[in-house]
């Protein structure tokens, strides 16, 4: 398969069309059959696979970034009497199970980035469901702040996963009725077992939809509420937007070399090593100067390419097993630029480049393989760079008082990059032992190795001696290990502390996903999933566990 790109532009959209109109953007659905990622199936009924979301997920960043006058933006559907329905089976039917699960990852990440331009940045979601809305097409609906449906007798929303294919929905759709909508339990199991799903009235009724209009008033309802939550909107940015250039990298089979990232995959030895260099050159002073940057503000080049060798190595690279992330540059360079992020916080643009690290580091700590950190002469671990630390599953430093490796907090640790557990990673690291997370907290960098190990805060300090051998072993004996059982261990061990909407549905909905996109009820010869379409009934194993 050729590789897959997660850059898109909206001139190259095939699924999507972007609109603006002063404070209102729309983002109309109207996905090409015959462009699917990969031959095999067609894209019927504004059906979806992984390029319509790769297209999404560009739009709703790029909203963000380039076009700071948008408050709300209207999802809806270019067809006529469809808005969607959902993921494509045919795809699903026909992906490994890897694909399935990393795409289901990936549709997740990007619903909650919606939500997440609605809470932090003031860019609200209203769905304008023109038509049937299925499935997955439904479940992107409930990432809206407002969902209005057309009342023609016709168009229904649905949840169908589980009596239709034995599956569930699994793009948050089970967590968020309950969660988010707070749909009573029992009319939230009635309706997930419906394949018809359900229309107008009674869908208001649930709390399915917040409002209904027959189709000869459906527009102007749709302005009008579009309009008044651009009124309302607590989005306080002005001035021209940046414009989020392409991504700079050379890629080989087994590198990628960025400008402030480089991805070196040893598929022999089941590891990738990332880099992340600090930043060169003088510091821009100011928000204007920040825009003037561009996409080549150092924090924001940071993010961008660290979460395309993310996604890239999740797709491509099922066998690596263990990233080995180090960091390489100026400490106080990297505190500098964390100073100037802190001090411009409530700026607009400022604040998505802080949302943008949030996000990213957050796609690391869902990336199901084992990360170790590792702290060597010339690393930058330190204010936001120390997160990449925080979030791994070990961190070893290299203890050599003859040479300073700094390491330490800045301003941006105390809570900016927040866990999907609603903590950071430091609270998260010292859960339930408030003595060890208080003195941590006093960690302003540089600390030394020494110091680091008694707070806590890496977790082996070998010396030179011992470096090079201690490193081989753990790194030969993690990739050893067996991958489902790393995978469930460190999901298991990441997310310590209170649950959330976003625990849940990384944590229970994708565990029980991951465990039905296994059997044979759903993927099996005789399985729901496989015989979709066809002229047989699925044959099931009714034994329960």
């Amino acid at each position: 398969m050729k590789p897959i790109s997660f850059e898109a532009h909206p001139s190259d959209y095939r699924h999507w069309r972007l609109s603006t109109d002063g404070p209102v953007a729309t983002l109309a659905l109207d996905v090409r059959e015959d462009a699917g990622l990969v031959p095999g199936y067609q894209l019927k009924l504004n059906s979806y696979d992984l390029s319509v979301d790769i297209e999404l997920a560009d739009a709703v960043e790029r909203l963000r970034f380039e076009h700071p006058e948008v408050r709300t933006v209207v999802i809806t559907s270019a067809k006529d009497r469809v808005f969607s329905a959902g993921a494509n089976i045919y795809m699903l039917g026909s992906s490994s199970h890897s694909f399935k699960v990393n795409f289901c990852k990936f549709t997740n990440e990007t619903r909650l980035a919606i939500e997440e331009a609605s809470r932090e940045s003031g860019q609200t979601y209203l769905a304008a469901l023109n038509g049937i809305a299925s499935g997955g097409g439904y479940e992107l609906a409930l990432a809206a702040d407002e969902i209005l449906l057309v009342d023609d007798g016709n168009a229904a929303v649905a949840l169908p996963e589980a009596p239709l294919l034995a599956v569930l929905p699994g793009t948050g759709g089970l967590t968020r009725l309950v969660d988010k909508r707070m749909v009573r339990r029992d009319r939230a199991d009635v309706f997930s077992t419906l394949v018809e799903g359900i229309k107008g009235k009674r869908a208001r009724e649930w709390k399915l939809v917040d409002e209904i209009a027959p189709r000869s008033k459906f527009d102007e309802l749709v302005r009008q509420r579009a309009e008044a939550r651009a009124a309302s909107s607590a989005r306080r940015a002005d001035g021209p937007g940046i414009t989020l250039a392409p991504l700079e990298a050379e890629r080989s089979e087994t590198s990628i070399d960025y400008r402030t990232v480089r991805v070196r995959i040893r598929p022999e030895a089941r590891t990738a090593a990332i880099e992340v260099r600090g930043p060169e050159g003088p510091l821009p002073a100011t928000p204007e100067a920040i825009r003037e940057s561009g996409a080549s503000f150092w924090p924001l080049a940071v993010a961008r390419e660290l979460d395309d060798a993310l996604l890239h190595l999740r797709f491509h690279h099922e066998t690596i097993g263990l990233l080995l992330i180090r960091t390489v540059g100026d400490a106080e360079a990297v505190l500098a630029y964390d100073r100037l992020l802190h001090e411009h916080a409530s700026h607009w643009l400022v604040k998505e480049v802080l949302l943008k690290l949030r996000r990213t580091f957050k796609r690391l700590d869902q990336t199901a393989r084992s990360v170790f950190a590792l702290i060597e002469p010339g690393s930058c671990f330190v204010g936001s760079l120390l997160e990449l630390a925080l979030a791994a599953d070990r961190s070893y430093m290299l203890d050599d008082p003859s040479k300073e490796i700094p390491l330490g907090l800045g301003p941006l640790n105390d809570r900016w990059f927040p866990m999907a557990n609603g903590l950071t990673r430091l609270e998260t690291r010292f859960w339930g032992d408030p003595d060890g997370l208080a003195s941590a907290r006093t960690a302003e960098a540089p600390i030394g190795a020494e110091e680091a190990l008694d707070l806590g805060l890496v977790t082996f300090a070998p010396d030179e001696l011992d470096w090079d051998d201690e490193l081989r072993i753990a790194c030969e004996e993690r990739a050893g290990f067996s991958p489902d059982a790393m995978t469930g261990m460190e999901a298991s061990l990441r997310f310590a502390g209170p649950e959330t909407m976003e625990t849940k549905i990384f944590g229970r909905l994708s565990a029980w996903q991951n465990w039905i996109f296994q059997r044979p009820n759903a993927v099996g010869e005789k399985g729901a999933l496989t015989l979709y379409g066809k002229q047989s009934l699925p044959e099931f194993d009714w034994r329960r566990t």
